[in-house]
């Protein structure tokens, strides 16, 4: 399991790269889009295009098409560890350094 977390390769970090900017342009555009108005709401609905479009695209590049060889639950499934890994730890870090600051 170790093997497959610590050896990316391009096509796999641009699949993280790609699906996180997909995934908060959709957020972006759905927000933006429901709480703007005239222009605001105009520039959401763009935003909202954009990321469905990128997200859509690179998923069928990847699994249906023979063009990026990446396995995407495995990519998927190794990014979401590594950000909840990431932010256990700087949420432990941040909570010691509030109780330091508190403390002292």
């Amino acid at each position: 399991m170790i093997d497959q977390i610590v050896d990316w390769s391009l096509w796999d970090f641009l699949t993280v790269v790609l699906l996180t900017f997909s995934l908060f342009m959709l957020l972006a555009g759905v927000f933006t889009a429901y709480f703007g108005s005239g222009k605001s709401r105009t520039i959401g609905i763009v935003l909202l295009v954009v990321g469905l479009v990128v997200g859509v695209v690179w998923i069928y590049l990847c699994g249906f098409t023979d063009v990026i060889d990446v396995e995407l639950s495995a990519v998927f499934w190794n990014a979401v560890i590594g950000i909840m890994g990431a932010l256990i730890g700087a949420l432990v870090a941040v909570g010691i350094f509030l109780l330091a600051i508190m403390k002292s």
